[in-house]
């Protein structure tokens, strides 16, 4: 299976579940985007590997990590988004210490905390992306606000909460049938709301 690297175009507020996040990546060499809903501490700690002018006082729990992993010659190489089970991603850090490649599962949204942290690229398998990625209808003005909407997200970590992360869909779309699911899943992404259609997106990938 081919790897197709990720690039991070930012994160989202969802703005119908307190606490949840949409975390976006970008297809490098393409179009698509691939939506994962995290937790808000994952988004807090992320946003901040972005952010490269905040600085916390004390290390967050990735920046302990990398600190711990420096002390012992190890380096995140890469991470891959290698598996998605009912709506749930998952990832693996692919490390090495004295040129021994091991592999050690991660949350997607801890794996990516990282690879920011290491300066890793982010890859996943291109069934996944079949799969997952959706495509953003082109439109300047949704795009500006969307756009906006990010950078408040980034601009302003200290908004974040402390709610566990969560990627199942809501029972709110059991009701819809596959072809009203198809119809939201247009409408959120021309909206550019990210969360509510990876929401849509599993409940359909679920069926």
């Amino acid at each position: 299976m081919s790897l197709v690297k990720l690039s991070i175009k930012g994160i989202s507020y969802s703005q119908t579940q307190n606490g949840a996040y949409a975390l976006i990546l970008n297809e490098v060499d393409g179009e698509r985007k691939l939506p994962i809903v995290i937790g808000a501490f994952e988004a807090q700690s992320i946003a901040i590997a972005l952010e490269k002018e905040i600085k916390p006082p004390r290390p967050l729990t990735h920046d302990l990590f990398k600190n711990f992993a420096e002390r012992f010659d190890i380096v995140v190489k890469q991470v891959i988004i290698h598996k998605l089970v009912d709506g749930v991603f998952y990832s693996s850090l692919i490390c090495e210490r004295d040129k021994i490649e091991e592999i050690i599962d991660a949350r997607t949204s801890d794996a990516i905390a990282l690879a920011l942290r290491f300066s890793a690229p982010i890859f996943t398998y291109k069934n996944i992306l079949d799969k997952a990625g959706i495509y953003l209808k082109s439109n300047t003005a949704e795009t500006d606000a969307g756009s906006q909407e990010i950078d408040d997200v980034l601009s302003n970590p200290e908004t974040f909460g402390h709610e566990e992360e969560t990627n199942q869909s809501g029972d709110v779309y059991a009701k819809h049938s596959l072809q009203e699911l198809n119809e939201l899943l247009d409408q959120a992404v021309s909206q550019e709301d990210y969360e509510k259609a990876a929401k849509i997106r599993d409940e359909i990938s679920r069926r």
